[in-house]
């Protein structure tokens, strides 16, 4: 019997929707380990990933032929495993797009207005303005790494009245964004932008991409964002541009260690944002990421080839 297996607790409603749609199917759906740990070396399909399944489901007698990422990142799964196995891997790109945005603009916005200054004495109950506050209206957006979240942001910066500009492997032009660099103009763009937003996964390309050499190119008062992946950034570059006043404050999602050490100095400064890597957090989430899979899973049933949110395991995205 062909067996899928769902590492993430699925709703009764999409639960349904999959014993309809493979009425042959054994479907095994639960996170605890005494639900799925026996199935695992025998299934063809998994939904979720975990350190379980990478330790059986790589055996030369494993069934297994399509890992679906809850997840947009991949960074977590043995991509070279995959290659040799020839194990097709999707991801979930995309469905972060909204929430990511929100959270961008919100951060952009609280620094610019000196809102999280303002909660800060709200605290200590203090009556104290913020003189000469600036407007996002009319600055300079850059986005480093223009994917759907990417231009869901360049999206909002249009509708801010903002100069958008871009960076993406390619260097392909975009709607609502006025300039459109490679990965050659990363210093470029950088240079010219009053907001830097990084949504870059995780490669070995982008790597601690943003340095201590990028930090110094930044306006001084320019505001870095970070909603893709920790380790896209040298965190003790970061926290020197900090320290240094390279730049006028960073807006952080992800870090490279998770959760965040209580003795991290990023903690201790008035003009950097930490959310606890919940920006793409929203209820909307297993319904986008769903409406995903089945559309593959009804190819994978009739033999067809996956065309969406295929992972290229060579460029790791």
């Amino acid at each position: 019997m062909h067996k899928l297996i769902s590492l993430i607790k699925l709703s009764p409603k999409y639960l349904h929707k999959l014993e309809l749609l493979a009425p042959n199917w054994k479907v095994i759906n639960g996170e605890e380990s005494s639900i799925y740990m026996s199935h695992l070396e025998d299934a063809e399909v998994i939904v979720g990933w975990n350190k379980d399944a990478e330790k059986v489901c790589f055996k030369d007698n494993s069934s297994l032929n399509w890992i679906h990422s809850w997840g947009a990142g991949v960074n977590n799964i043995p991509l070279e495993k995959l290659k040799q196995q020839n194990i097709i891997l999707t991801n979930s790109s995309g469905v972060h797009a909204f929430p990511i945005s929100e959270t961008v603009f919100s951060m952009i916005l609280m620094f610019t207005r000196r809102i999280h200054l303002y909660l800060r004495n709200q605290l200590k109950e203090e009556w104290k303005h913020e003189n000469n506050l600036p407007e996002v209206h009319g600055k300079t957006i850059g986005i480093i790494g223009v994917g759907a979240i990417g231009e869901e942001n360049a999206k909002l910066g249009k509708a801010f009245g903002m100069k958008v500009l871009g960076l993406r492997r390619s260097g392909k032009s975009l709607l609502n964004v006025d300039k459109m660099f490679d990965m050659k103009g990363l210093n470029e763009l950088i240079s010219e932008s009053d907001y830097i937003v990084n949504t870059l996964p995780l490669t070995k390309e982008t790597y601690k991409l943003i340095g201590l050499e990028q930090f110094r190119k930044m306006k001084r008062n320019s505001f870095y964002v970070n909603i893709g992946r920790g380790e896209t950034t040298d965190s003790e570059a970061l926290i020197k541009a900090l320290e240094e006043n390279l730049i006028a404050g960073a807006g952080l999602d992800v870090f490279d260690q998770e959760p965040l050490p209580k003795e991290s100095p990023l903690w201790k400064f008035e003009n950097v944002i930490i959310t606890p890597h919940n920006s793409g957090a929203t209820y909307n989430y297993e319904e986008r990421t769903m409406d995903i899979f089945i559309k593959n899973f009804k190819s994978y049933l009739n033999g067809e080839k996956l065309r969406i949110n295929v992972v290229d395991l060579d460029k790791q995205y």
